[in-house]
């Protein structure tokens, strides 16, 4: 046998090609991106407190820094009025004092001054008549806006602009010299208003530092908050944690939970509650499926070891044979009802919805079993009349589980009654009743379990398997109905079917009958 060589990667090339696969495999940007539903709830909380607190201070320092500025604007105005006011009054009653005016401007735009003010007056060619000292260099006039009138109300076209590192409010005015008005003046005036500026500058700085501090301090706060309010859900996930399938009796709600957290614990509980329950009935269920099935193979491979021990005619081989075959039937109807109930577990399992006479399907049944009701001497009657909307198959078979448990349980010269009636909703109420020895109160609870037989332990009788009520109990909850039974020891048992007026909508999968 010859093989041909298959040239391999060098070393160096492996590794590479390997480093690059893990590089690639674990990189959690690709595979786990962040976004706001896998965040935390700690940090959701405590991005929430900071983006709280920020917007609250935010708006806060917005409102008190727009108050102060509003109110130093009206301030500023309020004096850049009355200051115009005052010199168009001078300027128009006594024009010999402009040289008094000029002085008094001087003095107010000393250094000792909280608002300095500055005055040029110009005539009617822009020439310059009267300018505070230093203003040609500090303010230029064409700085200046355009002369205006004064109005009533609020100033108009008051400018403010920065020289020489200074903040000045600029406004222009016409005004009459003399008691005719003749002659018009242009009063450029100049308010420096550095100290408020720097007031504002200063109050936003500081707004600024207290909404960076608090929001590091609402972040800060926030996540010890969250993280003693998240406690209680730690809490409940390490008691969940610790409960395994060995532990399922515990339960977490026992403790003091807060409001939010009772209703997640209680509903916790619930589903251990049917996780045990479900565990419980599987075990239970398999142990009597071991059970169930290692008769019938004991039995047949009794029989094979027998017929085999020694020679036989033809007729015992023909009677071993038949008896195995017993044996195999009963396998076969067992097999048959666990994949009925396996099916009707299903949630996708749907039925057929048809309108139809549940009596005519009860006689058919009845007429079924009439010659075994013959044969123990055991009355079958009928009563009543209604429609059912289901599965005709699988009310039959209902129908006939019942019956045969029913004269398997009814002595000779015994009665069956199978009585049918509408109900004020719409539904339909099947009821069976014999006239046996009854069920014991301790077996009720039970009755409808797979495998359980009420006074039984051993072998079940008439070759049953002890799934029939099962199937019953199937059969009704696929239809959306219930199934329920009531006897008293020494005088028989009823069971009692009640069916829906309407079933809800089938999903996807549809039922098979078998």
């Amino acid at each position: 046998m010859c093989s041909k060589n298959v040239p391999s990667e060098s070393g160096e090339t492996a590794k590479r090609r390997i480093g690059e696969t893990a590089t690639l495999s674990v990189s959690p940007s690709r595979r786990f991106p962040v976004s706001w539903r896998t965040l935390s709830i700690t940090r959701r909380l405590t991005l929430l407190y900071a983006a709280s607190t920020a917007a609250l201070l935010l708006l806060a320092g917005g409102f008190l820094y727009w108050t102060l500025k509003s109110s130093l604007e009206q301030t500023r105005h309020g004096l850049l009025a009355s200051k115009i006011e005052v010199l168009r009054l001078l300027l128009r009653e006594q024009p010999e004092k402009a040289q008094a005016l000029a002085s008094e401007v001087e003095h107010e735009a000393g250094e000792g001054h909280p608002l300095k003010y500055y005055l040029r007056i110009l005539d009617e060619q822009d020439r310059v008549l009267l300018e505070t000292p230093g203003l040609e260099k500090l303010i230029p006039a064409e700085l200046f806006p355009p002369p205006v009138e004064v109005t009533a109300g609020p100033l108009k076209d008051v400018q403010q602009k920065r020289q020489a590192g200074r903040s000045f409010l600029l406004m222009s005015v016409r005004a009459p010299t003399g008691t005719a008005g003749r002659e018009q003046r242009t009063l450029q005036i100049a308010v420096d208003v550095s100290a408020g500026a720097a007031l504002l500058t200063n109050y936003r700085n500081k707004l600024l530092i207290v909404l960076v501090a608090g929001t590091l301090f609402a972040a800060v706060a926030g996540g010890w908050v969250a993280r003693q309010g998240m406690r209680p859900l730690a809490d409940i996930t390490k008691a969940a944690q610790h409960i395994t399938a060995s532990q399922l009796h515990e339960r977490i709600a026992g403790t003091q939970w807060p409001r939010e957290l009772a209703e997640l614990a209680a509903a916790f509980d619930a589903m251990l509650d049917r996780l045990e329950d479900s565990f419980t009935r599987l075990s239970q269920f398999s142990a009597d499926l071991a059970h169930e099935l290692r008769t019938p193979i004991n039995n047949l491979r009794g029989e094979a070891e027998v017929a085999l021990a020694r020679s036989r005619t033809a007729e015992e081989y023909q009677h071993i044979l038949a008896s195995s075959l017993e044996e195999h039937e009963r396998l076969s109807r067992m097999i048959d009802g666990l994949l009925f109930l396996a099916r009707a577990d299903n949630p996708k399992a749907a039925v057929e919805r048809v309108r139809f006479d549940a009596r005519k399907e009860i006689e058919a049944v009845r007429e079924f079993y009439e010659a075994l009701a013959g044969e123990q001497d055991v009355a079958v009657t009928c009563e009543g009349n209604a429609w059912v909307t289901g599965d005709p198959m699988l009310f039959r078979r209902a129908v006939s589980n019942l019956l045969a448990n029913a004269l398997k349980h009814t002595p000779a010269q015994g009665r069956v009654r199978v009585a049918l009636r509408p109900l004020d909703d719409q539904a339909v109420e099947l009821c069976v009743r014999d006239s046996g020895a009854g069920i014991a109160p301790e077996h009720l609870p039970k009755i409808f379990d797979r495998f359980y037989r009420a006074g039984h332990s051993g072998a079940p009788a008439a070759g049953g398997a002890g799934l029939g009520l099962a199937i019953v109990q199937s059969i009704m909850r696929l239809h959306g109905g219930s199934a329920s039974v009531q006897s008293q020891v020494g005088q028989g048992t009823t069971f009692t079917l009640r069916f829906p007026a309407g079933l809800p909508p089938s999903p996807a999968g549809k039922m098979t009958k078998m």
